[in-house]
């Protein structure tokens, strides 16, 4: 695994821009060398700030939308539509407004109709649906992600796995349910973390000083038990994104001193 790099940027949109600008040349880079991408979308504020920002970037087209997988990191197991799942507020942000095709924007399950209130059937699928995509070339029952983003909370999570929980103790499974999140809503289904590091590279997103505690509890040493953003690394890049005020608990050896 990868050793963490950090950018640390002067405010949260600048931090937005910069990233979406990032995320473009990426996936350009992908699908110039192999065809097509892969990215897993997180939600949160600054999940749907990058990707409001994408969405307006003039580079936007460059990015061949149809030949682009989407996956997410994790998923609120509430009914198709409902505003407060990250595949509805991604629709909204930017998904609607460019030409992806349905069959590559592989949302998590809702609750309801076939699953109704089966998080860990859900789960089971999802994680089968990450199986089929994978090739020989992926070495694992899930495909290996160009890019996978991942915000942090102020408590260390990251996409649901939280500090102390089952989910985050998983090693086995590449998908699972997660009961009782201690935010809301209590059910939800989440990618574990040796699935999120089968990812290339993995970016993890912060901004605000509610963010800083956390951010500094991760790089400091802790255990992803406790502290589960400490537990994402990506194969080739692990890449901490962030802004001054998340940055602000950071010893001075750990801020990067050419940042934005």
């Amino acid at each position: 695994m990868s050793a963490p790099q950090l950018v640390v940027h002067r405010d949260k949109e600048l931090m937005a821009q910069a990233a979406a600008a990032r995320l473009i040349t990426k996936i350009v880079d992908a699908q110039a060398a192999r065809g097509s991408a892969s990215v897993v979308l997180t939600g949160g504020r600054n999940g749907n700030a990058l990707l409001a920002a994408l969405g307006a970037s003039s580079a936007r087209d460059a990015i061949d939308w149809p030949r682009l997988d989407l996956w997410w990191g994790d998923e609120r197991f509430l009914p198709e539509g409902d505003p407060e799942r990250n595949v509805t507020q991604a629709r909204e942000a930017l998904l609607d407004s460019v030409s992806v095709d349905p069959k590559r924007v592989h949302a998590m399950p809702a609750s309801g109709d076939v699953y109704g209130s089966d998080v860990e059937a859900a789960a089971a699928a999802y994680a089968a649906e990450l199986a089929a995509a994978a090739g020989p070339e992926d070495h694992g029952p899930v495909p290996s992600f160009d890019v996978l983003m991942l915000g942090v909370g102020p408590d260390t999570h990251v996409a649901s796995l939280f500090p102390e929980l089952p989910a985050v103790r998983e090693t086995d499974r590449t998908v699972v349910g997660v009961h009782g999140a201690p935010k809301p809503p209590p059910m939800r289904i989440s990618l574990t973390l040796p699935a999120i590091r089968s990812a290339r590279e993995v970016w993890l997103l912060a901004a605000g000083e509610d963010k800083a505690n956390a951010v500094a509890i991760a790089l400091s040493g802790a255990g992803e038990i406790q502290a589960p953003a400490a537990g994402a690394r990506g194969r080739s890049r692990t890449l901490w994104l962030l802004d001054a005020a998340a940055a602000s608990q950071l010893p001075r050896d750990l801020y990067p001193p050419a940042s934005p």
